[in-house]
């Protein structure tokens, strides 16, 4: 058994690093709510090109409360953003020093700023700067070490020589989501090429994209063969999908449409009370809480009858008082 294998066992449910959303207060809102999920991520921390960061700002990106708790510490990975230009090697010392002891690279960031300044998913399409990234944390982070990729940058030509690469510079696993970065969010992920990754890497391999319901878990586990699986968008749907699928893992095929909206419905409550409790902790003004909260409905009413009509009315909510009176006549109206 890997150190990877280790804390991350076969048939893991990973909640995916995702800017502007997996901060602390929400991870430590997920995992009191719905611990289930088997590991958590940092958004990503970009690493700068000129100046450092101070050891504040390193330990705040993480969190305090989850860095001084060893189960929450144990199941959470610090993502971090870097480029050619970046100044790693002292991040990564600073990050060491601290003593962080899992870093996972992201290399299938689409964003277009991300991506002009050479970082993200464009490395994938850059190998000699790649290597010496990895190089560079790989002989400078004794810890855990992973990375999150796309399929390629334009086209999945490098596909096959990412894998080596990866493995050949000392990287513990990679996460795979089965898309370009060209192809954004267009169109199905292609599970084929983590199927592929499985097949020709021996590192674990972690399935990622277009899982949006519990019986895609099992689908993309059964087609693949991966060690674990990543949700992203999915989660941000149902943030308790973990919890549904583990409930649920003898009968996924039985549940229906109804069943499904049911199990949705049940939590929002739960999932709010508790984000707006270690928000309100962290000293998050209501105004502020509230953009956080329509920001968490974009794919949440996504198959309820009225959905559009419901998100609506989140999005158009003036007060926090006014966004939980529509949570309520959820349950009545569905």
């Amino acid at each position: 058994m890997s150190r990877f294998t280790e804390r991350i066992p076969k048939g893991s449910l990973l909640f995916a690093p995702m800017e502007g959303i997996t901060d602390e207060p929400y991870r430590l809102a997920l995992n009191e709510a719905f611990p289930e999920w088997d590991h958590y991520f940092t958004d990503f921390l970009r690493i700068p090109s000129t100046g450092m960061y101070q050891n504040k700002k390193i330990t705040d990106h993480f969190g305090e409360k989850v860095n001084s708790n060893s189960s929450l510490r144990k199941k959470t990975g610090f993502q971090i953003l870097t480029s050619h230009r970046a100044r790693t090697k002292e991040h990564i010392d600073k990050i060491k020093e601290l003593g962080f002891d899992y870093l996972d690279l992201n290399l299938g960031c689409p964003s277009k700023k991300v991506n002009s300044h050479k970082g993200g998913a464009y490395l994938l399409s850059d190998l000699p700067a790649l290597r010496e990234i990895l190089k560079t944390i790989r002989d400078n982070f004794e810890g855990l070490f992973t990375v999150k990729i796309r399929i390629g940058y334009r086209d999945d030509k490098n596909f096959l020589d990412l894998l080596k690469l990866f493995e050949d510079e000392g990287a513990e696993a990679i996460t795979l989501h089965g898309r370009t970065r060209d192809q954004m969010y267009d169109g199905r992920a292609n599970w084929d090429y983590i199927e592929k990754a499985v097949q020709n890497s021996n590192l674990p391999i972690i399935g990622n994209g277009d899982i949006w319901e519990p019986i895609d878990i099992k689908n993309i586990f059964d087609q693949t063969g991966c060690h674990g699986v990543m949700l992203g968008r999915g989660a941000l749907k149902t943030p308790w999908l973990a919890s549904i699928y583990k409930e649920n893992i003898n009968r996924l095929e039985s549940l229906d449409k109804e069943d499904l909206l049911r199990l949705r419905k049940n939590n929002l409550d739960l999932y709010f009370y508790t984000l707006e409790k270690h928000y309100m902790k962290r000293g998050i003004k209501e105004d502020a809480l509230l953009r956080r909260f329509k920001a968490f409905s974009r794919y949440l009413y996504d198959d309820f009858q009225r959905g559009p009509e419901l998100r609506s009315l989140f999005l158009r909510s003036r007060s926090l008082q006014e966004f939980y009176q529509h949570l309520s006549q959820i349950s009545e109206e569905e």
